[in-house]
């Protein structure tokens, strides 16, 4: 909240008043709600007991928020799984427009709730490490359907209570948020933005409530892909993956020796992906973040598809154009500029959808997936690679590497497995990803040494080309890219799913 410059927040279901104190503690200004009388009285006994904090307390039904609470807030928190307590699909629906309508325009909700989906695909098991802390209660769910959640509580002096909760599903929630409006909605397990869908005990939503006009003409870009936009439309941008990173392939490549140059092992990811599909002259390919369009031309070269080049960088846009001029491949290959978050083509347009290291760029890659699935024909097939978290690394662990790529979180495999398959996708070969986290080491510490190599030529090399500053930044990060897969924080490897 600190970093979305909230100041105001409403704590809709504040129970004894737990989350509120430690609202007011952290410095904001936090007004309580809850539909308890007797919850509220003992919150207020509480605030005073815990720091003499005074709490401004409000009684109200979620479904009339609007009516007993009065203004508007840069935030509202619906914590300790609350939410979970509304049996009525039309409860629900009525709670988040209230909710979304007493925040700001550019309003946050948090909402949390225990990790249903687990408990009901799975059976029930906690870490007990977040939200039961201690020995003197033992928590589990007494009968459970996809109707009823009837939990049971031991106390350490023998005492029993029964709490009945509706099993939310993650995505269902999802959906509702969407549904009343929501622009975007990200969603944690037990606070970390990569995890596998059983591990965590409880999910925690954050959806803005900001709408984002599109532009004229095409997709608006969010913040995450305007950033990667300005970056890559820089001259030295430009001038360092022309000149260093192997030219026509700007991506992660395979290789076979340490020695072997990057745009050998580039062209070989390329050969590698194109390999895994069944393309011929009848075949549309749309290739999502094309940089310079290598991958484009090997695939209207090799194969005689048509491919639609979709790029946020009209420079790099400008330089692909170039280049297919000179192969005599512009009939072949449309470059568009544009977003992957807002793709501009039909719905069931294009065979394939083919992307190298792009999606990470995006703030919502959710979003990404589902224009995917979207302009792919029944039957169309999904290949991708992206530098992505390995499955269960903490986000405050990848710090130095979001920091240098100007982005809050990273995909990982267990995400996009999980996305693809909401979305009606299925692997077209074993589980779907190839993996190759010792080649992300490999590109990068490749990289690392051709950049110092160029370097040292001075002003004849790649120093008379890019700014000291540039390559002395470009130089740090690649160390972090390499540290971070060589301690296997990190991973990479090859997608191929099929809708």
């Amino acid at each position: 909240m600190r970093k979305r410059g909230v100041k105001s927040v409403l704590d809709v279901a504040t129970g004894t008043g737990f989350h509120s104190v430690r609202l007011l503690e952290a410095g904001f200004d936090a007004v309580s709600a809850d539909g308890s009388a007797d919850m509220l009285s003992k919150a207020f006994k509480n605030g005073m007991e815990n720091g003499s904090h005074i709490l401004r307390v409000v009684q109200a039904d979620w479904r009339w928020l609007n009516r007993d609470v009065h203004g508007e807030y840069d935030a509202i928190v619906c914590l300790g799984n609350s939410f979970t307590h509304l049996f009525s699909e039309r409860d629900r629906r009525k709670a988040l427009a209230e909710f979304y309508a007493m925040l700001k325009h550019d309003g946050v909700l948090i909402l949390d709730q225990r990790n249903y989906d687990a408990m009901l695909d799975r059976g029930f098991s906690s870490k007990h490490t977040y939200y039961y802390c201690g020995e003197d209660v033992a928590v589990e769910p007494e009968y459970l359907d996809e109707g009823l959640c009837r939990m049971r509580y031991n106390f350490s002096d023998n005492s029993v209570y029964h709490l009945n909760m509706f099993p939310l599903r993650k995505d269902y929630t999802r959906r509702l948020m969407s549904d009343v409006g929501f622009q975007h909605i990200e969603t944690y397990g037990d606070f970390q933005h990569t995890y596998r869908e059983e591990q965590p005990d409880f999910f925690v939503h954050v959806a803005e409530k900001e709408y984002r006009m599109d532009e004229e003409g095409g997709g608006a870009y969010s913040a995450a892909v305007s950033t990667a936009r300005t970056y890559y439309n820089s001259s030295d941008a430009d001038e360092f993956y022309a000149s260093v990173w192997g030219g026509e392939d700007i991506h992660i490549g395979l290789y076979e020796s340490s020695e072997e140059p990057i745009a050998d092992a580039s062209r070989r990811t390329v050969q590698r992906m194109a390999e895994k599909l069944d393309l011929d002259e009848s075949s549309v390919v749309l290739d999502l973040g094309a940089g310079f369009g290598g991958s484009a031309r090997y695939v209207a070269e090799t194969y005689g598809s048509h491919v639609i080049a979709l790029n946020l960088s009209e420079v790099e846009n400008q330089r692909n154009r170039e280049l297919n001029a000179q192969r005599g491949l512009t009939d072949k290959i449309e470059v568009v500029d544009g977003s992957f978050e807002s793709i501009p083509c039909s719905d069931d347009s294009v065979d394939v959808v083919w992307s190298q290291d792009a999606f990470l760029h995006s703030g919502n890659r959710t979003r990404v997936l589902e224009e995917v699935a979207r302009v792919l024909r029944p039957g169309g097939q999904l290949v991708f690679t992206d530098p992505m978290a390995a499955d269960g690394t903490s986000t405050a662990v990848l710090e130095p590497i979001l920091q240098r790529i100007h982005l809050d979180t990273m995909g990982s495999p267990g995400f996009y497995r999980r996305e693809l398959t909401r979305l009606g996708f299925s692997p077209a070969g074993g589980d779907g990803f190839e993996e190759h986290r010792e080649q992300l080491v490999n590109h990068y510490g490749r990289v690392l040494q051709e950049t110092e190599r160029q370097e040292a030529q001075g002003k004849d090399g790649i120093a008379g080309k890019v700014s000291s500053e540039y390559l002395t930044n470009m130089k740090k990060g690649l160390g972090h890219w390499v540290n971070g897969g060589n301690k296997r924080q990190l991973t990479w490897g090859i997608f191929h799913f099929k809708l």
